[in-house]
């Protein structure tokens, strides 16, 4: 009578570790592979080209914008931005109405002292290929003075631009005028504070109704309410290496987190109130109950089930043993 019970434990094992936390269809994972990017420091999904992802390198690598196909890891298309002068630390990417990429070249590196820094918006390109398209550049500057940041948004619906500072105490969401104007300066206004998080990339829902900003080790998600943001969980996320970037799948079910380096990979997990998001699935939503935002609480429940059926199926092949 053992035989079926150790068969069926075994059987459980293999898909417990066969099946990663997040569920199986859909955008998944995949790893960079360009030996050009070796710092992606930002990340969008295209909303013209399934499966595709841009990015970009951190730091002043230049104006290129890269189309990652997700079901090969390779670059299908660069594009070159001109008008832009040279971008001195691109650190985020995000796509707003009518398929417009906005480029945030908003890091800085010398701990928040430039006076300005760059936003770049460019049309998506309808052929992915490699070209160059020119690019309106807009100067931003913050109410408050200068600060660096790594996080940039841009609502689906209004179009409207948003930041998330980088500040290791955690920092505020700033709202960019209803219109950029390439002409003289926008100044980006503090809205709501985004606290106990130091944030390294941002990201909308494709309908504008939730916000995650996540950090290097976790990630917090947010009711947009209209820009006057409330806090609903903090989220795990898997350990990649340097977590650097974060976007919604084209449909929303997904979160798509990066990190930096040679080869670095991407990895999906549900979105927190997406069709297929469960606590339960492995630690992609992990409650806010208390156990940290650091991205461990969902792997370790994973591991303990695993280990849990392994001993199940041990101890049946060992009873089954014992008859013979």
């Amino acid at each position: 009578m053992r035989r079926p019970f150790a068969l069926l434990a075994a059987a459980l094992l293999t898909g417990a570790l066969a099946v990663p936390a997040s569920a199986a269809d859909g955008d998944e994972e995949f790893t960079i592979k360009d030996p050009r990017i070796t710092e992606s420091s930002g990340l969008a999904a295209s909303r013209q080209h399934p499966g595709i992802y841009w990015t970009h390198n951190d730091s002043d690598d230049g104006a290129y914008l890269y189309a990652v196909d997700s079901a090969t890891g390779e670059t299908v298309a660069t594009v070159t931005m001109s008008g832009v002068g040279s971008p001195r630390d691109v650190e985020a990417i995000s796509i707003g109405p009518d398929d417009q990429i906005y480029v945030g070249d908003i890091g800085d590196n010398l701990g928040g002292t430039w006076p300005y820094v760059w936003i770049y918006r460019l049309p998506e390109p309808k052929n992915l290929r490699d070209q160059t398209i020119k690019a309106t550049q807009y100067v931003v500057k913050y109410s408050d003075g200068a600060r660096d940041a790594e996080s940039l948004v841009v609502h689906p619906k209004t179009g409207r631009v948003y930041i998330v500072d980088k500040n290791e105490k955690g920092g505020h969401l700033y709202e960019g005028p209803a219109r950029l104007s390439p002409s003289g300066s926008n100044t980006f206004r503090p809205v709501a504070a985004v606290p106990d998080l130091e944030a390294t990339d941002a990201t909308l829902s494709p309908d504008g109704e939730h916000l995650v900003v996540r950090s290097y080790f976790g990630a917090i998600a947010y009711d947009w309410n209209g820009g006057k943001i409330k806090k609903k969980e903090r989220l795990g996320v898997p350990f990649l290496g340097q977590g650097e970037s974060v976007t919604y799948t084209a449909d929303g079910k997904k979160l798509m987190y990066g990190a930096e380096g040679a080869d670095s990979p991407v990895e999906g997990q549900d979105a927190p109130g997406g069709s297929s998001a469960s606590s339960s699935s492995g630690g992609s939503a992990a409650r806010d109950d208390g156990a940290g935002g650091d991205g461990l609480g969902g792997n370790l429940r994973t591991g303990a089930i695993a280990v849990a059926v392994a001993c199940a199926a041990l101890l049946g092949l060992r009873g089954l043993r014992r008859r013979k």
